[in-house]
């Protein structure tokens, strides 16, 4: 047989061919296919990986002129940089409120290395129990302590509630990144365990704080 005649009798590439081809690229582009759509389509998993409260999207702190205990100005701006955990409550801070300032504590200092990546803030909210608040304080080092005016206090904590205008800021810590967003929040029963693997997670994967 001729070398033209066995050319002529090879079978052109069919379909097979086309089809194994199109099953590759099918193979290798149908999971990021898959996840754009279930991205844009607002799917979540049941299960979150966090413990607290999401904020969806995160809410942008506006700054408001504060004063600490003893009288000197303070801005919520110069905390920028870390992340932070805040508390609203009375001056009386009772067993919720001394509750809630050591679970932060004790989460904080479970940080170890990144300890000094999260600060605390404090936000009393009024009442005449000053004197007690600072024996209270005392063992709470290097916690940031700010009150102010009622119309400033009114004004930072109104952008702590919920959408709905729910006043749910007392008795809840609450997580501000780096740059000033409000992105997370915890009930004050909250297991402290959860609260640490969450900001062990965050400190690990920020870029930023």
């Amino acid at each position: 047989m001729k070398p033209a005649e066995r050319l002529v009798q090879q079978p052109a590439p069919g379909g097979r061919g086309r089809i194994k081809l199109m099953l590759i690229i099918a193979v290798f582009f149908l999971p990021q296919i898959v996840a754009t759509l279930l991205y844009f389509g607002g799917w979540q998993p049941h299960k979150l990986v966090n413990h607290g409260q999401l904020i969806q999207p995160a809410r942008p702190i506006t700054d408001v002129a504060l004063r600490t205990l003893d009288g000197s100005a303070f801005r919520l701006s110069t905390l920028r940089g870390k992340w932070l955990m805040v508390y609203f409550g009375s001056s009386s801070c009772g067993s919720a409120c001394m509750r809630d300032l050591y679970m932060m504590r004790q989460v904080r200092i479970a940080q170890g290395e990144n300890a000094e990546r999260l600060q605390r803030l404090f936000v009393v909210t009024g009442g005449h129990a000053i004197d007690r608040l600072r024996i209270i304080l005392k063992d709470y080092p290097g916690m940031h302590v700010v009150t102010g005016p009622a119309a400033a206090i009114s004004s930072l904590e109104g952008q702590f509630m919920s959408k709905g205008g729910s006043p749910e800021s007392r008795d809840r810590i609450y997580l501000v990144d780096p740059l000033g967003n409000l992105m997370m929040s915890y009930p004050s029963d909250a297991d402290p365990e959860g609260i640490r693997k969450d900001l062990v997670r965050l400190l690990q994967v920020s870029q930023v704080g």
